[in-house]
């Protein structure tokens, strides 16, 4: 697990490791990078590496990963996703 952080702060290092938790609850072999885009902990830059993509197409990959941030998503804790998937 790696996490990029371009702000500091106890509260945006909580946010990712959410995030982090979040998708690997649902893509349990995820490798996952955050990037903060903006400093402000709500834009972010996220990675996601997983075997579990294998076969299937980038829609279904980014759905899977959307799935696991549903809540952060609906709340706006993240307010823009910029979003990479791709297998190891």
């Amino acid at each position: 697990m790696k996490v990029l952080l371009t702000a500091t702060g106890s509260s945006f290092m909580s946010g990712f490791k959410k995030v982090i938790t979040s998708i690997k609850q649902v893509i349990p072999d995820a490798e996952v990078t955050v990037e903060d885009m903006t400093g402000g902990g709500d834009h972010l830059q996220v990675n996601v590496i997983s075997q579990s993509f294998s076969g299937l197409s980038r829609v279904k990959q980014h759905q899977l990963v959307y799935k696991a941030l549903k809540n952060e998503l609906a709340s706006e804790a993240i307010h823009a996703l910029a979003l990479n998937t791709s297998t190891p």
